[in-house]
């Protein structure tokens, strides 16, 4: 044996066995192994994180099945790493750039940004690691991964080009949950559902028709009124059913809206109307949808108002402007009301924010093995949850899922491997490529625009005017019905663009052409594909005329590109052939379209709008936009295509009235080929295209969780994956089974076939003495870092292991922690006392020699491997702590260590005696299998005490000769031992007879208040005879001076007593208590306890009280009745046993 030191100093023991773990290679899996793979991987933290009790929490549940699974003869590996944390991340560089430098990383540029945040990440990335070492984790370091790392990278790309070439991913304009704070869009897993207290403002919307009349609307968002576009009334509500159709004044900008029926709305909620802002909330953009409304978005990304029209709210933050707003329509007479109103919000998870709806263009992915992964989870699937209730959870969320939106507006991140083809550097004048380059870099929310750069056409018209005669251009051009746009809509519009225009004097920045382009031209492309007039063109035989006119002259007068005949207009890509103009080319069109379609419908009247509009496409890259943009008009204008559109027959015969050259036998072909330009301009693969000078990479990145969703598989190499995947187990907190386990199931189930791990354990949260949640705003959250200085990495985890009740949120206490140093100072101390006595280590058990005390505590040794291994293989972690805490320190130490002083006598005995030796083999037995019981839950302590004690010196080194590690995990005591040893129940229940007497001898003490280490005499009259040995026991065990036990006992009046299983216990008082003053004190005490006892019933008997106090006061008031009655009771069985004076 190793002598241990008097006291336990887990700093120096912690360091000294860590350090030797990792120089012998204890952690690393060996994918060449013949044992049985147990595998599991690290939920990857924050690269940006440190320790907290939740990570503590998570990693000690996984190091406890890593380490019980090496005691199990596997081979283990628990594969680490860390996540690359995309927003999380580049907000604290952006942080520390505005902090240190005064920049952004707009003033860094993309390259140099992303080089600080990898500079950062190489200085700080490690934390956690380390601390997660300190903690005494036993990950294999030498796979450990980071989620940016190369391999890994290439991996995240591969999956997104092969899931784009399924057709599973696609790009598309969408409502999405947008981080006005981190400027990016989230999924709707990253927005959390808050409960708030607001303000429920009502607001009156006067008539048009009606002066004096007006419809009163409940709103939470009085700062986005300028965005209605309408006022939606159940069209069955009675209150409103002659409002219908008529318009009310917009309040603050005085814009007329007009008052639609949907069943949409809920009569029941407010005043039964809904002001519909389509821009700016999701249920308002389907109305908007259904409705053909215009969509206004009066929010910049950053949150703050965008409306020069009201230039009292323009440019203040969203909430600041939510006052102003009420302010101002308080002052005009337009606010009824405002009173409190309770709601839920979505927060950004990452930002902590409110989010915003917005429509805005990302990469969505729709998710693949959707079916099978909810056949995966479940009884009769691979895959089990637990607690199990997570399963409802989980299933009810795959049955309403939603497209995942996948892309970020970040540069932190796995850069979406898509890129868009941009004009050769020779097609474009040299300050025009200098333009181009420039774009390239604009912040990619400056940067939403749609299929085309309107401004830079502009830029190169004025610089070619006329434009119509520039040799070689391609025309974007469109020409509308004359009644295609809505005049009184119209006219708004354009006394609002001339406002804008006053507030916004040229030039424009990027921004300000991205806020016109999406206030104005976009309002107007939203109009024409809502279906306004009377839309003729719908119509086959007006299509037809128009359809023919387009193609007719294809490759005679000019080159005919994608093209679509809509309700109300048409869009063309159009080249004209030398000597042929625009100009000439669409008054020809507008012309012989306009009377053959008049004729044909028996119409009279102007066709088409005096104007057309054109724009020259001035590159590659716009061209793959445009037509991007024709082929999915009618998509976005959700109808179903028309029949004639730019893959119409070519062989269709010329109109009457148009002479001309017949079709070539290729036109056709050219057509189709043309149709499919955007699937040639668009370059999606794991490298950039062969000419990269010429294209240019898609700025936004990938969500992180696109990136951990392969997580358990792509972290292997081939050989490891084919040895230890899929992983056994997977312990996380249920606030992410939806953005990464229900994610990895899908992923695993897509690229290997197979489910990714067998069992998922789900944590509690961890929350304060008043269960609120940690956070470092409250000033609740522990450093445990600084727990584990005070209180050892060993009693941190046992501490916390003992409260975590299975997959419950805990309650947290310092105080448990502290238990938990307490209790390895117990483990400490116990094996102290055995190595005082020295002596032999694991001595041969004589059964000869057993006393009752020591079958009895092999027989609860054998019962606590029982309870803990059966609550380890069910994941009771809790379950499984408070066993081996009971055993060891109320079975083991406070009952058999104190008993078997009376066999072991001093520790300097000599020589000892056989039954101290026998007594000394059976603490070794015990010890050896606690040892290992504990190893997992408290590493670093079992190691120092395995080998103080010696118990490694006769093992093999693979099974707990070099570490306690790979010692074998014990085994309940088997029928052949226990025959060996003649354990029975039988000795059990006299051992347990034994402490019975024991605690009522304490519990006399106890009444009369005689300490607990004064040495007095007892009496016991036995029931049956005694012998020596387990006298000597009980007089141990009752701290007794002496234990008589006398056939016959004539006890002294007043003498207290109890009844025994043994017998009957006397504790004489003579010459310990005067009895005249025990007898007044414990009458004052009986008069003052039946007193509380009356005035709790009283107030209990009152029935107000009882309905009206909070139910946990009636609680409080119950329990103390029972207390006082319990006191009561008890005061006159001790008063009564001193009888009188």
């Amino acid at each position: 044996m190793t002598e241990l030191s008097k006291a336990y100093e887990p700093t120096g023991v912690e360091a000294k066995w860590y350090a030797r773990w990792l120089a012998a290679g204890c952690f690393q899996a060996d994918p060449a192994s013949a044992k049985p793979a147990y595998s599991i991987v690290i939920p990857p933290p924050n690269v940006t994180g440190v320790l907290t009790l939740g990570h503590v929490l998570n990693n000690t549940i996984q190091d406890i099945l890593a380490r019980r699974a090496r005691m199990l003869g596997q081979e283990v590996l628990w594969l680490p790493g860390t996540d690359h944390a995309g927003i999380a991340t580049q907000t604290v560089v952006e942080r520390q750039l505005r902090k240190e430098e005064k920049k952004t990383r707009h003033d860094l540029g993309r390259e140099e940004f992303v080089r600080r945040i990898w500079q950062w990440k190489e200085k700080h990335g490690g934390i956690i690691i380390e601390q997660l070492k300190r903690l005494g984790c036993s990950c294999d370091w030498s796979r450990e991964r980071f989620t940016m790392d190369d391999g890994y990278s290439r991996a995240v790309q591969r999956t997104f080009v092969d899931l784009h070439q399924k057709g599973l991913i696609y790009r598309g304009k969408r409502m999405v949950n947008w981080d006005p704070v981190a400027l990016t869009a989230l999924s709707d897993e990253e927005v959390i559902p808050t409960p708030q207290t607001s303000a429920l403002y009502y607001v009156r919307y006067d008539l048009v028709e009606e002066p004096g009349k007006f419809i009163e609307v409940a709103t939470t968002r009085p700062e986005t009124i300028m965005a209605d576009v309408a006022l939606a009334v159940h069209p069955n509500d009675e209150r409103y059913r002659a409002s219908l159709g008529k318009k009310v004044w917009r309040p603050l900008d005085r814009a007329q809206l007009p008052v639609v029926g949907d069943e949409g709305i809920d009569p029941a909620f407010g005043t039964g109307v809904l002001k519909v802002t389509p821009a700016h909330d999701k249920v308002d953009f389907e109305i908007g949808q259904r409705h053909g409304l215009a969509v206004i978005d009066v929010l910049h990304p950053n949150g703050t108002i965008n409306c020069p029209n009201v230039p009292e709210l323009d440019g203040l933050d969203r909430f600041v402007a939510r006052k102003k707003a009420a302010e101002m329509l308080s002052e005009s007479g337009l606010l009824a009301k405002e009173e409190p109103h309770e709601s839920t919000v979505g927060f950004s998870e990452r930002a902590g924010v409110p989010i915003e709806p917005r429509l805005s263009e990302q990469w969505f992915l729709k998710y693949p093995k959707v079916k099978e992964s909810r056949a995966a989870v479940g009884p009769d699937g691979k895959i089990r949850f637990r607690p199990e209730r997570w399963e409802t959870v989980y299933q009810h969320w795959l049955g309403n899922i939603q497209d995942w939106c996948i892309s970020r507006q970040l540069w932190w991140g796995h850069r979406i491997p898509v890129w868009y083809k941009v004009a050769q550097a020779s097609s474009l004048p040299p300050n025009e490529k200098r333009k181009l380059e420039a774009r390239a870099t604009i912040p990619e929310t400056s940067r939403e625009r749609s299929f085309f750069d309107e401004f830079a056409e502009i830029d190169i018209s004025r610089r070619n005017l006329p434009h119509w005669e520039q040799s070689g251009a391609t025309y974007f051009v469109t020409f509308r019905l004359a009644d295609s746009l809505p005049t009184t809509r119209l006219s708004e519009l354009e006394e609002e663009r001339k406002t804008w225009l006053t507030f916004h004097p040229q030039p424009w920045s990027d921004e300000d052409k991205r806020e016109y382009y999406e206030r104005f031209s976009d309002q107007l492309e939203e109009w024409l594909d809502a279906g306004e007039g009377s839309c003729v063109l719908a119509q086959p035989a007006a299509g037809e005329i128009v359809a023919k006119a387009l193609t007719h002259f294809d490759a005679e007068r000019y080159e005919l590109g994608a093209w679509v005949v809509m309700p109300n207009h048409v869009h063309a890509l159009v080249t004209p052939k030398a000597e042929h103009d625009l100009g000439g080319i669409l008054h020809s069109w507008k012309s012989f379209t306009s009377n053959r379609i008049n004729a044909a419908l028996g119409r009279s009247g102007p066709l088409w709008q005096r104007e057309s509009y054109d724009h020259i496409v001035r590159n590659e890259a716009a061209l793959t936009r445009i037509t991007d943009y024709i082929l999915r008009n009618p998509e976005k204008a959700g109808i179903n295509a028309p029949a004639i559109s730019k893959v119409a027959q070519a062989s269709s015969p010329p109109p009457d009235g148009l002479a001309g050259a017949s079709l070539q036998p290729d036109q056709p072909r050219k057509l189709e080929a043309r149709a499919t330009i955007l699937d040639a301009e668009i370059h999606v693969g794991l490298e950039p295209p062969a000419d990269p000078e010429n294209w240019t990479q898609d700025p936004d990145v990938l969500d992180t969780w696109f990136s951990s969703w392969l997580w358990p598989f792509e972290i292997m190499d081939d050989a490891t994956r084919a040895k230890f995947y899929p992983t056994s187990d997977l312990v996380t907190a249920p606030d992410i089974i939806f953005f990464w386990v229900a994610r990895m199931i899908m992923a695993g189930l897509e690229y290997t076939g197979q489910a990714p791990f067998s069992n998922v354990f789900f944590t509690g949260l961890i929350r304060d003495g008043q269960g609120r949640k940690m956070s470092k705003s409250l000033g609740n959250s522990p450093d445990p870092l600084d727990l584990i200085g005070r209180y050892g990495a060993d009693g941190v985890r046992f501490g916390l292991m003992r409260i975590a009740p299975s997959g419950q949120d805990i309650r947290y206490d310092e105080k448990q922690i502290e238990e938990g140093r307490n209790f390895a100072n117990k483990l400490w101390n116990a094996t102290r006392f055995r190595q005082m006595h020295g002596g032999e280590t694991e001595g041969e058990i004589n059964p000869a020699l057993l006393t009752s005390d020591d079958k009895w505590i092999l027989l609860r040794l054998d019962h606590a491997i029982r309870a803990v291994t059966q609550a380890l293989e069910e994941y009771n972690f809790s379950e499984a702590a408070q066993a081996l805490y009971r055993f060891f320190w109320s079975e083991f130490c406070d009952w058999y260590l104190e008993a078997s002083k009376a066999a072991l006598g001093f520790a300097d005995a000599e020589p000892p005696s056989a039954r101290k030796t026998n007594t000394l083999a059976v603490i070794d037995f015990i010890l050896g299998h606690t040892l290992r019981l504990f190893h997992p839950f408290m590493p670093f302590i079992t190691e120092e005490l395995w080998h103080g004690l010696g118990f490694n010196t006769d093992l093999p080194a693979g099974q707990g000769g070099e570490t306690i590690q790979f010692a074998r995990w014990p085994q309940p005591l088997d029928d052949e031992f226990k025959k060996h040893y003649g354990l029975t129940p039988n000795d059990e229940q006299s051992a347990n007879a034994k402490y019975e007497t024991v605690i009522a001898g304490r519990r006399l003490r106890r009444d009369f208040n005689i300490a607990s280490n004064k040495r007095v005499v007892f009496v016991l009259q036995a029931s049956h005879p005694l012998p020596e040995e387990e006298a000597a026991v009980l007089r141990i065990l009752l701290n007794a001076e002496r234990l008589d036990l006398p056939e016959k006992y004539e006890p002294v009046k007043g003498t207290p007593t109890a009844l025994t299983p043994l017998g009957e216990l006397y504790l004489p008082l003579e010459g310990l208590v005067d009895l005249e003053a025990e007898r007044a004190r414990l009458d004052k005490e009986i008069a003052r306890t039946e007193a509380e006892l009356v005035t709790v019933r009283k107030k209990l008997a009152n029935e107000n009280f009882v309905a009206n106090a909070p139910a946990a006061v009636v609680a409080e008031h119950r329990q103390r009745e029972k207390d006082f009655a319990e006191q009561f009771e008890q005061l006159q069985r001790m008063r009564g046993s001193l009888g009188e004076s």
